[in-house]
């Protein structure tokens, strides 16, 4: 038998293969056309990512996940007219599901008295430290609310799925020293409300780094 290496696992938000970005490059080209087909086709494509996307900024159990996931696949729809193919398509649409997410979590009020009904962990019966994660995670969503769109964007990208600074830059259409720029703004903005948390504050240190 040959030597044999176990095929290496990809980060949830890795880029897609040159075979299927390539794909999704032309599904896009012809849904922006108004190909219904090609339309359809994109959506089934794009559809996980964006499920994703949605829920790690809102939470899996906030109550309008679902609401929020039509909205975002309804405005990638919409904004494919000004898709320049600077990233996969599945990219830009995970940066529109953010968006649209985190602008669903504003108008629900989702940090009603402090408390993000996004995720109950007090009535989860979990190890503590993944009792401590989901916390952190909560924690997180609600600091994004109090952030510019830009910086909230930016910082959900980075920390809830993983992208790295040039991804960002990508997707975005920024120039990676102004996503920089958005990072260090949030991070500032965010230090007092995680001084008191010092795991969150360390969680937040290894998410922005600059990579």
């Amino acid at each position: 038998m040959g030597d044999h290496q176990p095929t290496p696992r990809l980060p949830l938000e890795a880029a897609s293969s040159p075979a299927r970005t390539d794909r999704g490059a032309g599904l896009a080209q012809a849904a922006a056309a108004g190909d219904v087909r090609a339309t359809r086709e994109l959506l089934e494509l794009v559809a996980p990512r964006v499920v994703r996307a949605v829920r790690a900024v809102m939470g899996p159990t906030h109550a309008e996940v679902d609401d929020a996931t039509q909205l975002a696949l309804i405005a990638f729809i919409q904004a494919l007219p000004t898709f320049r193919s600077e990233c996969p398509p599945v990219q830009f649409a995970a940066r529109i599901a953010v968006r649209t997410a985190a602008g669903v979590r504003r108008r629900s009020g989702a940090r009603r008295m402090g408390h993000d009904p996004s995720v109950d962990v007090d009535t989860i019966e979990v190890a503590p430290e993944e009792l401590d994660a989901a916390r952190r995670r909560a924690a997180i969503r609600s600091l994004l609310d109090e952030l510019p769109e830009e910086q909230a964007e930016a910082l959900a990208l980075r920390i809830m799925l993983g992208w790295s600074l040039k991804e960002i830059a990508d997707a975005t259409s920024t120039p990676i020293n102004t996503v920089r720029s958005r990072m260090r703004l949030a991070k500032d903005a965010l230090r007092k409300r995680v001084a008191a948390d010092p795991a969150l504050a360390a969680a937040l240190d290894r998410a922005t780094g600059e990579t």
